[in-house]
């Protein structure tokens, strides 16, 4: 390596040592490469400029943001509680079962882990501790690990982000998260029916029958927006990224016109909060343009793809690999840093081995919402760990099944690729490749 790409190396290396925002780590790791390889500092700013205003797909992401929000502050969160209540409530564990059917539902909306788990999670983590039969490490595990389905079933806006930078079409890989997201809430299901029948806990006392229809009237609203979504992106109404501000539109206007559920101070609070986790992101992607040009310019995307073809890898064995590191990468790193900075690094890799990026895709961002409950750094448990008061540690013990299912079905994921490649492709992708 030289020592241009030292120096960045090193300066990110110290941000994260000295616990700095990992966006100012990465902005200020691009800016020493140009100063030690004797470039004009101006294209820092060349390079993040073009990077935003050439990605129009980005717009999904502060709309999708602004959405999630919307819904977590017009009570849309407990209204599909109660109607998922009414489905698999009566199940052992039914509360917790509810909780994971509520995370299918809501993935259709806001397409973020974190929104998923601080809004409806929040409203069943409430319910389950009421019971004595569910321990607060128990609701907790199964909140962090049902809320890894929010960015697999559309829209998703890691899925956004990984278009990005592989070019591969945001219709193709939402459509690509269907399956394996309704795989991850079976295989969720499993474990705790496993489990609640083991401690043998009670099932939940059965919603009265005069109240069917109340609650349905309340939970179909929001249920319409998946499809809403789904049907306008598939029959060319709207884009992927149009998408996003009618998920927004119809958030506010469910949430504030219909439910009359948002006061002008909430309103406020909702677009101050989403402008600066929009701001957040956005940092992030201007620091991954930075070291992104820095390796690319470095040839460290090209070298490591011609290393894999001198160790004669197959497709299995390099995705093999790549989950490997990336399982121990999302212990410590932020899901947006890996798909912004060492994503682009693999995709020349993937490309040489023939493997389909949308299928590429959908498989890293599972492995990486896996991550998200991992310890040291999973985001998941520290944001529950944060509104809860719930111990990570008890949610680790807790939660060891739940890891294995879904480590489970990532290697069926990658071992059997229709598993995510077969809704797209009976929809039309891989025809137009």
């Amino acid at each position: 390596m030289t020592l241009p790409l030292w120096t960045l190396l090193a300066v990110l290396a110290a941000g994260m040592v000295l616990r700095a925002s990992i966006a100012f780590s990465m902005l200020a790791a691009g800016i020493a490469y140009l100063a030690v390889k004797g470039q004009d500092m101006g294209l820092a700013a060349e390079q993040i400029l073009n990077g935003l205003y050439n990605s129009y797909v980005l717009l999904a992401v502060p709309l999708f943001v602004l959405a999630a929000n919307l819904m977590n502050a017009g009570t849309i969160s407990e209204r599909i509680f109660d109607f998922c209540r009414i489905l698999v409530g009566r199940l052992r564990g039914g509360l917790a079962q509810v909780d994971i059917l509520v995370s299918v539902v809501f993935s259709g909306m806001s397409g973020s882990a974190i929104a998923d788990a601080a809004g409806p999670g929040l409203v069943t983590i409430k319910q389950m501790l009421k019971k004595p039969e569910y321990s607060p490490g128990f609701a907790g595990a199964v909140v962090v690990a049902s809320a890894t389905i929010g960015p697999i079933i559309p829209p998703s806006i890691p899925m956004v982000l990984y278009a990005l930078v592989s070019g591969a079409s945001v219709g193709a890989l939402f459509l690509a998260g269907v399956v394996p997201g309704l795989l991850m809430a079976v295989v969720l299901m499993i474990a705790v029916q496993i489990i609640a029948t083991r401690r043998n806990m009670p099932r939940d006392a059965p919603v009265p029958l005069r109240d069917y229809p109340q609650i349905l009237w309340r939970g179909a609203l929001p249920l319409s927006l998946p499809i809403v979504l789904l049907t306008g992106i598939y029959t060319g109404a709207f884009t992927p990224t149009e998408a996003a501000a009618v998920a927004a539109l119809h958030a506010l206007l469910l949430a504030g016109v219909v439910y009359r559920a948002l006061s002008w101070r909430t309103l406020y609070s909702v677009f101050l909060e989403s402008t600066r986790s929009s701001a957040v992101i956005t940092m992030i992607i201007a620091g991954a343009f930075m070291l992104n040009y820095a390796f690319t310019s470095e040839g460290v995307p090209q070298s490591l793809a011609l290393w894999v073809d001198s160790m004669d890898l197959s497709q299995l064995q390099f995705l093999l690999l790549v989950n490997a590191v990336f399982l121990v990468l999302g212990c410590f790193l932020d899901v947006s840093v890996m798909l912004l900075v060492f994503v682009p690094m693999l995709l020349p890799a993937a490309k040489l081995l023939g493997i389909d990026l949308v299928h590429f895709g959908v498989v890293v961002v599972v492995n990486m919402m896996i991550g998200l409950v991992t310890p040291p750094f999973g985001m998941l448990l520290f944001v529950t760990n944060a509104l809860t008061g719930i111990s990570i540690r008890d949610m680790m013990r807790e939660g060891w099944l739940f890891l294995v299912m879904l480590f489970a079905l990532l290697f069926l994921m990658v071992l059997f690729p229709q598993i995510v490649l077969w809704l797209p492709q009976s929809m039309g992708y891989g025809l137009r490749q």
